[in-house]
């Protein structure tokens, strides 16, 4: 017959034994968590890897990502609260989620100028239209082989802004060629079956493109564009968790000075990020040229971007011009542009409060 005694001790042992088998560290239990948003590309993959390597439950946090194929997908899924910071943010993205619910810009996720693609078929006269400006020998296209051609493309992105700069060497606008608004998935799809005679879309869905045979027309066309993807946070939780935003930014930037010294151990996980997590097959070279195309800025650079001190930060000042460009084609009024710009929503406070950290 069993004591009470032992049948304290038999229910002790269980309880401890469903403790041990819940709870694999001692810390678990007190793992804050931290919802995520990104796209399939580099900044994202960082903190994928960061999370992979275990880093950001050594420092007391239980990250999760979400998949999204563009920024605006983002934002719209904001309200819902499925995250509060997002990676791979856009420019024009991050100035919308500005305007309307006020988040912040906290730091350059990677600058993307070039990783934003005006694509066409193999056999289009585009393809073979050359010599627009000798200063950008891999710009193709001319005035009479692009006026009037349909373009299938995400429209208040950042693909939309890399169409208006290639555009601008031909001496065109947006109102001369047939503009289509479409999520980068459905301009594959739509291109592929024949719909348009240009497609404008970012990585991972410019690799997958190119690998069908359609050309890059505008590969050094966006030279000076400034165009960052950004990592942006929630208002509210960003007010009340400071400490964590700076502690998610300490962190990231540790990931991304280690991509410095291990390049090819970079581009195979890479491949692996965006099979595993993107769903998108990427060959090594194409993961090569993405990570060469795209620049990660060290903390102590990104301050520089970021400081104010001397009048207009430098990030604030492409803010500025992408925002004039986009009052222009009439997708913002003037009145909502100054608005956003003088909200103070591009902030170095997290920044600093990262680099202050041990």
């Amino acid at each position: 017959m069993l004591t009470i005694k032992r049948c304290v001790s038999i229910v002790s042992l269980v309880v401890l034994f469903l403790i041990a088998a819940n709870v694999p560290t001692g810390v678990a239990a007190e793992l804050t968590e931290l919802k995520l948003s990104g796209q399939g590309e580099p900044s994202t993959f960082l903190v994928w890897d960061l999370i992979q390597k275990g880093w950001d439950k050594e420092a007391g946090l239980k990250m999760s990502q979400t998949y999204f194929d563009s920024g605006m997908a983002q934002i719209e899924a904001l309200p819902s609260k499925q995250w509060v910071i997002g990676t791979s943010q856009g420019s024009v993205p991050s100035i919308v989620a500005a305007m309307r619910y006020g988040t912040y810009v906290v730091a350059i996720g990677d600058e993307d100028s070039f990783t934003n693609a005006v694509l066409v078929r193999p056999d289009s006269p585009i393809a073979k239209a050359t010599g627009a400006n000798a200063n950008f020998p891999k710009t193709y296209g001319s005035a009479e082989t692009v006026k009037g051609k349909t373009v299938l493309v995400t429209t208040v992105s950042s693909g939309h802004y890399a169409l208006a700069t290639w555009l601008k060497h031909f001496g065109l606008k947006e109102k001369d060629v047939v503009v289509k608004n479409m999520d980068p998935g459905q301009i594959m799809a739509a291109f592929e079956s024949g719909v348009g005679d240009i497609a404008v879309v970012w990585e991972p869905f410019m690799f997958v493109g190119m690998s069908k045979g359609w050309k890059m027309v505008n590969e050094d066309s966006q030279k000076g564009a400034n165009q960052i993807n950004t990592i942006i946070v929630e208002k509210e939780f960003a007010d009340t968790h400071p400490e964590i935003v700076a502690k998610f930014l300490k962190l990231y930037f540790r990931r991304a000075d280690l991509e410095k010294s291990d390049s090819s151990q970079m581009i195979d996980g890479y491949v692996k990020f965006s099979k595993d997590w993107a769903g998108t097959e990427l060959s090594k070279s194409d993961a090569a040229l993405s990570l060469k195309w795209r620049i990660m800025y060290p903390l102590d650079q990104q301050l520089k971007f970021f400081d104010t001190s001397k009048g207009q930060s430098e990030i604030q000042k492409w803010f500025a011009s992408m925002g004039d460009f986009f009052v222009e084609q009439g997708k913002f009024s003037r009145a909502e542009m100054d608005k956003v710009m003088k909200s103070n929503f591009i902030t170095d406070k997290f920044l600093k409060m990262a680099a202050e950290m041990k």
